[in-house]
């Protein structure tokens, strides 16, 4: 069974930096899963963040945190994280890992990252920043 955990959340001032982490089970990194990063903030709809393929890396941001965050992975322990750099309020939100069984396709990404249907979903975990 799919599983991903999130953790790292808390609240930091506008312009601090932090680290998501999200642990995988389940699956191998050597298969073709796409581990997700989505977030939702009070009154809006889930926003898919930014993506990495497990088996080559390649990634994926949504352009409103493309150059503030990063998303990368360590195999060996089955992890991927979400550096989160510059934040600013509008960043405050639930964010969510998913993983799904998916081939990396860099035209298909941003139309995956609007779809509920991934493999497994974590419980969240909460990102406040305060201006």
């Amino acid at each position: 069974e799919v599983q991903v955990v999130e953790s790292g959340g808390g609240v930091v001032q506008a312009g601090g930096s932090l680290r998501l982490s999200c642990a995988a089970s389940g699956f191998t990194f050597v298969d073709d899963y796409a581990i997700g990063w989505f977030r939702r903030a009070p009154g809006k709809e889930r926003e898919g963040v930014s993506c990495i393929s497990s088996s080559d890396g390649t990634t994926y941001y949504t352009d409103s945190v493309r150059g503030r965050f990063t998303v990368s992975k360590d195999n060996a322990k089955k992890m991927v994280y979400l550096e989160m750099n510059n934040l600013k309020p509008e960043d405050t939100a639930v964010y969510y890992c998913a993983a799904d069984r998916f081939t990396y396709d860099s035209d298909y990404m941003p139309l995956k990252m609007r779809s509920p249907k991934w493999d497994a979903w974590g419980q969240g975990t909460q990102v406040t920043v305060s201006s």
